[in-house]
């Protein structure tokens, strides 16, 4: 329950439907300890603060379930938010809402699940999950309304996670969920969707990595360790846990040719595809088209620099399938918020997946997430490397 009018929904739904309930929030990050204004107050944010707390346990207390909140900041700062510092540090552009799915709300919860006997594991996210005789397989399925649809973000779910899950509000539309919430007197009924990063709520991602590498280089800032329930250690998923901060430098600017153009302040602030930001002047437009992490510098080129016809995922999770053994035709999302493109997935001799597009696409950026469709079925998905 994260204090917001889907979860609060999805519970009032599951209520109805004769279910007994317990309720959890997540207590993930102290918005008092990098994101403040001058006089120390917390920036404004819409998703994970105490008053999104406050406002899942009125809703539990109306409904009529207990509630417990679960002091998760140590790991989600472990899994989520250092891998975001260390990820833009490395040049690559990460999807903390991915991890945090993958980490917390489903690795952490189906734990909470098998420890107070329940069966299943809600939220209010919009997919649908279903197990599939033929297939002998639990399947991902996206939300009817595709522009809420959020399977994007639940691709690392395992078997086991989606034997768990139930999305109450797959077969919805916004409006209705709104609608639902307020018939059943929800104070969350009218609440401000939340679409930043619960960290960064001003999406200020370059400032807020900078105060976390103060942060860490200074002797100030205790963070306390009062988990709430002991939870067992979780699998990295074949991340490299072992990176390093890298510090912070300027660097070179440089064309594709070759030629230094400029500087930069730290890679960190930048992404491919962008355009904003750079500080150069130039006759014609300019982009970012790689990060170059290992010399620190950053490659700017035009429009037509952008286009690639291949990328390559690593650390692929199917769900549809088994395992990849033969090409396969596939949609392919690079991007949240980008539409899916037909492609052919070929699994290479060490693991990883090449993907190979039927028309060049702009912009295919190292560190997102990349999630391959079958119509409305999610095959799987790894990362772009």
């Amino acid at each position: 329950m994260s204090g917001g009018v889907d979860s609060s929904t999805a519970a009032a739904l599951l209520k109805n439907q004769g279910e007994e309930l317990v309720g959890f929030s997540m207590q993930l990050w102290n918005q008092r300890r990098i994101n403040v204004g001058p006089d120390g107050e917390p920036l404004p944010s819409r998703c994970c603060s105490l008053d999104d707390l406050y406002d899942a346990r009125t809703v539990a207390s109306k409904l009529g379930f207990p509630f417990y909140v679960v002091n998760l900041e140590d790991e989600f700062e472990r899994d989520v938010v250092r891998p975001f510092v260390t990820d833009y540090l490395d040049g690559l552009t990460p999807s903390p809402c991915v991890a945090c799915n993958s980490f917390l709300k489903f690795d952490k919860l189906v734990e909470l699940a098998r420890n107070v006997d329940a069966e299943k594991v809600a939220t209010g996210h919009y997919a649908r999950v279903r197990f599939d005789e033929e297939r002998g397989r639990w399947l991902l399925i996206r939300a009817v309304n595709r522009a809420k649809d959020q399977s994007y973000f639940l691709f690392e779910l395992t078997q086991e996670q989606l034997s768990y899950a139930m999305f109450p509000l797959g077969a919805m539309a916004k409006q209705e969920v709104r609608d639902i919430a307020q018939a059943a007197g929800l104070p969350t009924a009218m609440k401000p969707e939340s679409q930043e990063i619960c960290f960064v709520p001003d999406g200020n991602y370059a400032r807020f990595i900078e105060r976390y590498l103060d942060e860490e280089n200074s002797a100030a800032g205790e963070r306390p360790n009062r988990p709430l329930v002991q939870i067992r250690p979780i699998s990295d998923r074949g991340r490299d846990q072992s990176r390093e901060l890298r510090p912070l430098s300027p660097g070179e600017i440089v064309t594709t040719g070759g030629e230094v153009i400029g500087t930069h302040e730290g890679i960190h602030r930048y992404t491919v595809g962008q355009r904003k930001g750079l500080g150069i002047s130039a006759p014609d437009p300019l982009y970012v088209v790689k990060i170059d992490a290992a010399n620190n510098r950053v490659i700017v080129g035009g429009s037509s620099d952008l286009l690639r016809r291949e990328m390559i995922v690593e650390r692929s999770n199917w769900i549809a399938i088994d395992e990849l053994t033969e090409p396969v035709r596939a949609s392919v999302k690079i991007r949240s918020r980008a539409e899916e493109v037909p492609a052919t997935l070929t699994r290479l001799n060490d693991g990883k997946t090449l993907v190979t597009f039927d028309e060049a696409q702009r912009a295919v950026t190292p560190g997102q997430a990349a999630v391959f469709y079958d119509g409305e079925i999610v095959v799987g998905g790894g990362w772009i490397v």
